[in-house]
């Protein structure tokens, strides 16, 4: 379940990260970029690749927060351990202060 809710926040950032990549490189000129008023000494490949990582790190993070949110009570609260691995001073061994059943 894990590598799916990876490919999930995964592939659709790399989609968007790519359209992104394409807008904003039509209209920006990378030998035109400055950082903190420097010139970026990087060739026109090397800034067209960090950007679409930044791309892609934003726009997984937003994906994966989406993820996140979407989660249900059962699934966020869910103990990953087994009942009868549990501890007896587990809380999720009790209900309402009593021992589980």
């Amino acid at each position: 379940m894990l590598a799916q809710r990876w490919m999930w926040i995964a592939w659709p950032a790399f989609l968007v990260a790519g359209l992104l990549e394409v807008l904003v490189f039509a209209f920006v000129d990378p030998q035109d970029l400055h950082w903190f008023g420097q010139d970026l000494d990087l060739s026109r490949q090397a800034i067209y690749t960090l950007a679409f990582f930044a791309f892609w790190g934003l726009t997984m993070l937003a994906s994966g927060l989406t993820t996140l949110l979407s989660l249900s009570p059962f699934e966020v609260n869910r103990c990953p351990v087994q009942p009868s691995d549990r501890p007896a001073e587990c809380s999720k061994n009790r209900v309402n202060g009593t021992d589980c059943c």
